[in-house]
């Protein structure tokens, strides 16, 4: 059964990941405090006027971080996904790996930073540039 809200996604993970997934919450709602917070596609995800921002997802073996236009903050702790979107993400195993100043500097290009990811199908599929 998929998770209808972050507390939940956060207690269906063992007590490794939810460590994680706290301290990426605590920094995000930190950071972000004016983004909307929900389960999408059945992961956490953050929104900046409908624009999904930064999420994250368990993967087999760790927490992914997903930055939604990402591969163009020129982080390299930050790896560009695979295909034509502008995503880039990062994975963690343990919550001290979280670089509290590195993830405050992503969120702050995170919102200035932006490709239109909302209006993506009305466009078929292109993105365009917000900020």
């Amino acid at each position: 059964m998929k998770p209808t809200s972050i507390d939940a996604f956060h207690e269906a993970r063992g007590s490794a990941d939810r460590a994680i997934c706290d301290v990426l919450r605590s920094i995000i709602d930190a950071c972000l405090t004016d983004a909307e917070s929900k389960i999408w596609h059945g992961h956490p995800v953050w929104f900046l006027n409908g624009n999904p921002i930064v999420g994250y997802s368990k993967l087999k073996d760790c927490m992914r971080l997903m930055f939604w236009s990402g591969a163009d903050f020129d982080e390299p702790a930050l790896k560009p996904g695979s295909g034509k979107f502008k995503d880039a993400s990062i994975r963690y195993t343990d919550a001290s790996e979280v670089d509290t100043e590195e993830l405050e500097r992503w969120l702050g290009k995170a919102r200035n930073i932006q490709w239109d990811y909302k209006n993506i199908y009305k466009r078929k599929g292109l993105l365009e540039r917000l900020v």
